[in-house]
């Protein structure tokens, strides 16, 4: 079975225009992304999708592969199954176009997880270790089957420690958090225009419910790797100045 990794790559984010080109140390954001992506061993492509020629000619200039996508997709998985009949693979994997420092390692586990066990999503998790990280909206939470199937995703504190000070629920139980890179089986991007918008979706403005409330199963992976996206300015600032 093959296994590829797409990158969504848009122009138009909304809290940093044209961040997937901001120039890193001579270099934009998209191509840094795709550098690391390419350093995992276990796809057998990778791709960059966009809507955007200038996207385009970019990344191919440094000999990398494009999917050119309509303007209208909402999301990543809206771009990626808009151009999955153009990708000869049964895993594809999701890597969001704003992650500089993604993991190749992690990548390289995630497929090699799925290889043994094709399961119909999965997603890397990571352990919390704070107070502040739980009541953090931003670090979405997950809690898991004794099987490490995800049961739920969500921006709330999950779960609840009952009769226990909140400072002390890292002493009681394991808290997970969610990383942004998404694994699927090929039927289930098929089966994606199908499924409706879900409530819980909406609710807590987590794509990830979508395929829960359809239902869908959602294995998790372990992973140290710890997400540095960039969504602000201040976010590029601190990924030029880890990159140094």
């Amino acid at each position: 079975m093959k296994a590829s990794a797409i990158i969504p790559a848009r122009l138009g984010s909304t809290r940093l225009p044209r961040k997937v080109l901001a120039d890193i140390h001579g270099k934009p954001l998209v191509w840094h992304v795709w550098n690391q992506v390419c350093r995992a061993h276990n796809f057998d492509s990778v791709y960059v999708a966009t809507d955007s020629t200038e996207v385009q000619e970019i990344i191919e200039s440094f000999g990398g592969q494009v999917l050119m996508t309509s303007p209208d997709c909402r999301s990543g998985t809206e771009r990626i199954v808009e151009c999955i009949d153009r990708v000869e693979s049964d895993f594809i994997v999701n890597v969001q176009g704003d992650e500089p420092l993604i993991d190749p390692g992690m990548l390289d586990a995630l497929v090699a997880r799925w290889l043994e066990n094709p399961v119909d999503l999965i997603t890397p998790v990571f352990r919390i270790n704070t107070t502040e990280e739980i009541n953090n909206p931003n670090v979405v939470k997950v809690v898991r089957r004794a099987n490490r199937e995800a049961i739920y995703f969500s921006r709330s504190p999950i779960p609840f420690v009952r009769d226990t000070p909140q400072e002390q629920w890292l002493e009681k139980h394991d808290f997970w958090g969610h990383i942004g890179v998404y694994g699927y089986h090929r039927k289930v991007l098929a089966d994606y225009p199908n499924m409706p918008v879900s409530p819980l979706e909406q609710a807590e403005s987590l794509e990830q419910l979508r395929f829960l409330d359809a239902g869908y199963t959602f294995q998790t992976l372990e992973t140290d790797y710890r997400s540095v996206a960039v969504d602000v300015l201040d976010d590029l600032e601190r990924v030029r100045e880890l990159l140094k």
